[in-house]
């Protein structure tokens, strides 16, 4: 498979910004270029240059293998090798200095060969800037596990998402002496079995704040197999956590229970890079069949849109904007991407008739993980509005 041309040539002057660590804003003054248009320029970059190549050759080929096989450690040592276990941690840890453009492009190429890999990785590599975020507070140097992670030693799952189902639902967090005993559910753990720590959000009922702790994984874990007909190579199991005790060293932040909830809603309203990458896998697999070309060619204009405005709209916020001036604008930008994608899978499949419908074509591949991407992250707002829109899109009848 090939990726799509680059969409625009990118001004000098932003490739040196590209030098700016990834765990540091960019600077805000006037961009020389979009947002969309560095991204594409990251392909340069020596690491963005080799992961392409990687992902193209080895993990692009053997999607379908993997969906059936399972994420396998040998394509976690591969990850490693090539930096992206800490690419965005401190340059004195061994990470890439990285700005969010290259990064961006890495979730790309990764979603763009397979989304099971994607997936295990993306649950990893955003933990590592906010760990690194200890280094600067009194109780992250003497975390154990802090320093492993940062040089890219230790495979991180992460279970954060059933905050949002508080009051239930949720991993509870009660105080003890030297800090917390967390118990509960976590619904989705993608990378069961190749984690050797986790990330777990807990809400304390009492003070109803959240602890956000980095725990090693050990016999206070149960795991169950989900059996899911998307993304099926990802190793999400679902979790039981019986008393796991994180003394107040190994909490990586405690926040209000409120202002945990605003930032998650704020950022799960995004269209992130793996619709892009995703959508640009699928267009491409359109265009290389008989009748596919007019389909790509009608819809790679406007997939490239909605990806110019969600990086613009993104950056805006990252940049200190108002979320909440953007947020209905950034979650319908969201819903139509998702939606994008919904048609193109099912235009792959009928571009491709019969060839399309068996379990080893990647026509069925993607149409699966594009079901993954419209539940993936998805807050009740989020929710709202794609179902807001499904009802509002109502063919009349003749």
């Amino acid at each position: 498979m090939r990726l799509m041309p680059a969409q625009a040539a990118v001004e000098e002057t932003t490739a040196s910004a590209t030098t700016a660590p990834a765990t540091t804003a960019p600077a805000t003054t006037a961009p020389a270029t979009t947002a969309a248009a560095a991204v594409d320029a990251a392909d340069e970059r020596p690491l963005v240059a080799h992961t392409k190549k990687y992902a193209l050759e080895k993990l692009a080929p053997a999607a379908l293998q993997t969906d059936r096989e399972r994420v396998s450690r040998d394509t976690i040592e591969d990850l490693r090798g090539l930096g992206l276990l800490n690419h965005l941690a401190p340059l004195e840890f061994g990470g890439a200095g990285l700005d969010r453009y290259a990064d961006r492009r890495l979730h790309e190429l990764l979603a763009y060969a397979d989304l099971n890999v994607w997936l295990i990785w993306a649950q990893h590599a955003p933990t590592v800037a906010r760990i690194a975020g200890t280094l600067n507070s009194e109780d992250g140097g003497s975390h154990p596990l802090v320093e492993p992670v940062l040089r890219g030693e230790l495979l991180i799952g992460a279970a954060l998402s059933d905050v949002r189902r508080y009051p239930t639902g949720n991993l509870t967090a009660r105080r003890s002496r030297d800090g917390w005993t967390v118990n509960g559910t976590v619904s989705w753990f993608s990378g069961w079995g190749l984690n050797e720590a986790a990330v777990l959000a807990a809400v304390d009922p009492e003070s109803e704040q959240v602890i956000l702790a980095l725990v090693p994984i050990d016999e206070h874990y149960r795991a169950t197999p989900l059996a899911l007909q998307a993304l099926s190579g990802s190793r999400t199991e679902r979790v039981r956590i019986l008393d796991v005790v994180v003394p107040d060293a190994y909490a990586l932040a405690v926040k209000p229970l409120a202002e945990w909830q605003h930032s998650d809603n704020s950022t799960a309203g995004n269209a992130g890079s793996q619709f892009f990458g995703l959508g640009r896998r699928i267009l491409d697999e359109i265009a290389g069949e008989p009748h596919g070309t007019g389909v790509a060619e009608a819809w790679l204009p406007y997939l490239m849109g909605l990806r110019a405005r969600a990086y613009e709209l993104a950056d805006a916020v990252l940049d200190g904007g108002d979320p909440d001036a953007s947020l209905s604008e950034r979650l319908s930008l969201k819903v139509r991407a998702g939606e994008a994608l919904t048609t193109l899978s099912r235009a792959l499949v009928v571009a491709r008739a019969g060839r399309g419908l068996p379990a080893d074509n990647t026509a069925q591949l993607h149409a699966r993980s594009v079901l993954f991407l419209q539940v993936q992250g998805q807050t009740r707002a989020e929710r709202t509005a794609q179902l807001d829109a499904i009802a509002n899109t109502v063919p009349r009848l003749a």
